[in-house]
């Protein structure tokens, strides 16, 4: 009997990749893995990186307004559509597994005209456009967060929580400091302002550095090109454009973590009980998911939240000076929290799918 065969999708961000990754690495070895993606997003760089076969099809933006580009787009989507069935139709899965973005929905929509089974999985509190459109094609439906099962079929949907890669859990805080040649004993901050970084966040983060690194060791994933120099030698401050392996215990050494309001990266501090300072994207460069993914945390008691349009020097180390002086009470309000299992639970539902 042959390999079973998973088509995976996703993409756009990282946030639409890496769960993808989670639950690839963890896939017993009977199936075999294929990817869908875009021809220029971020998803083809990453899973090139673990050697995955990746099919590259057309994919518009999906816009909630009106705009020139979406009639031009349309055409687009409908020729990944005709592009996607005919990969699927030679690579005959037993199952699509989709995390959203644009590009997943031509690919979701020919998986439903050949009658191959979709599973979807919705990180945010409120389901972004792809999603709201492959529902309905969708054979079973997961959600980082309980609410936002209500926008779903009840009938297919199931609350899990978001999946978090195994090793994310297992760093050492000792192999951290000493990566980061950090040896004071003041608490470490670390700020991760998302795989392309966060404009306004690495301005102020460096412009506060001389309060900053009075109070606090500071690692800074500032994102790709996003280094300056003339900050390379201030004491009780490293910055990195990214990091992978030595990510899991840079953030076991952490005290403290500033995050945008993804709700990969939030859930992820979550598991580690990290207290969190989220600066989430504003409307004018979203639809508002961050907000509300960030507000939930905030009113569960497991951070605190500055909008971007609030954020300066005050305002930073105000939070700052916040989340440390009452840390651990957001600490114990993590613990107390039953954590998920949801890459567990993907990949049970993955390889119990006949």
């Amino acid at each position: 009997m042959g390999k079973k065969k998973i088509v995976f999708t996703g993409g756009g961000s990282a946030g639409h990749v890496t769960p993808n990754l989670a639950i690839i690495k963890e896939l017993d070895k009977e199936w075999e893995i294929f990817y869908i993606g875009s021809k220029n997003g971020i998803e083809k760089e990453l899973v090139q990186k673990i050697n995955i076969p990746y099919y590259e099809i057309n994919s518009g933006k999906l816009r909630r307004y009106f705009d020139f580009q979406n009639m031009t787009d349309v055409f687009r989507v409908m020729k990944g559509c005709m592009e996607a069935r005919s990969i699927l139709k030679k690579l005959k899965p037993n199952l699509v597994f989709s995390k959203g973005g644009f590009v997943s929905v031509p690919v979701i929509i020919a998986a439903k005209t050949l009658r191959i089974p979709v599973f979807i999985h919705e990180s945010d509190m409120t389901p972004g456009l792809a999603n709201k459109i492959s529902q309905r094609f969708a054979t079973k439906i997961f959600t980082s967060f309980e609410e936002a099962k209500k926008f779903f079929p009840e009938h297919k949907t199931t609350v899990i929580g978001s999946p978090i890669r195994k090793e994310i859990l297992s760093g050492s805080a000792a192999r951290g400091r000493a990566f980061l040649g950090f040896h004071s004993p003041l608490p470490i901050l670390t700020i991760m302002g998302g795989s392309l970084g966060a404009k306004k966040i690495n301005e102020i983060i460096r412009t506060s550095l001389p309060e900053l690194t009075s109070k606090y060791q500071i690692v800074h994933l500032c994102g790709k090109g996003n280094k300056d120099d003339q900050y390379s030698n201030v004491s009780g401050y490293r910055q990195y454009e990214y990091v992978h392996d030595e990510l899991s215990d840079i953030l076991a050494a952490s005290d403290i973590v500033i995050t945008r309001g993804g709700s990969n990266a939030i859930f992820k501090f979550l598991a580690l009980n990290i207290p969190m300072l989220i600066i989430p994207l504003g409307l004018d460069q979203s639809r508002g998911d961050q907000i509300l993914n960030a507000k939930a945390f905030q009113e569960k008691g497991y951070c605190l939240m500055l909008e971007e349009e609030k954020l300066d020097r005050e305002t930073l180390v105000d939070h700052l000076d916040s989340i440390y002086k009452n840390k651990e009470k957001f600490e114990k309000n993590m613990k107390s929290t039953q954590k998920s299992s949801a890459l567990q639970i993907l990949v049970k539902e993955i390889e119990d799918w006949n």
